[in-house]
């Protein structure tokens, strides 16, 4: 799994924490970022530069002849593929924990409700 990060010297892409893509001329550089340890300041990153790949293709627009056009490389884009299943993993994660605590905000507020109608209810007992 993961093999196009692992050909890039990845050994453990499970510890990606995220990545940026920039261009830069004719040039497309992946920035990944890993989860920092305990007690770093910093998270430990590495960089890549991909060359951006040029094709001739007809004109549509003019209907005549041919344009150059620069598209991202074609093993970036796998890489990408797969920081994306990583990224998004987590990313799911998260929204998960978020709806847990959402779920459990909610369920505190019912309870905290259902004990002050049954104090109120004991209340009005007792006056009798």
């Amino acid at each position: 799994m993961y093999d196009n990060l692992k050909n890039l010297g990845i050994p453990h892409p499970e510890d990606i924490d995220r990545y940026t893509l920039r261009q830069e001329a004719n040039n497309d550089i992946l920035k990944i970022y890993f989860r920092k340890d305990k007690g770093e300041f910093f998270a430990k990153s590495v960089k890549f530069k991909y060359p951006r790949q040029r094709k001739t293709i007809a004109d549509s627009q003019s209907g005549q002849g041919f344009k150059e056009v620069n598209e991202i490389n074609t093993n970036l884009r796998y890489v990408i593929e797969e920081l994306d299943q990583i990224c998004q993993q987590d990313q799911v994660e998260v929204d998960l924990k978020h709806k847990i605590l959402d779920d459990l905000r909610h369920l505190e507020h019912v309870v905290a409700n259902k004990i002050a109608e049954i104090e109120a209810d004991l209340e009005k007992l007792t006056r009798r």
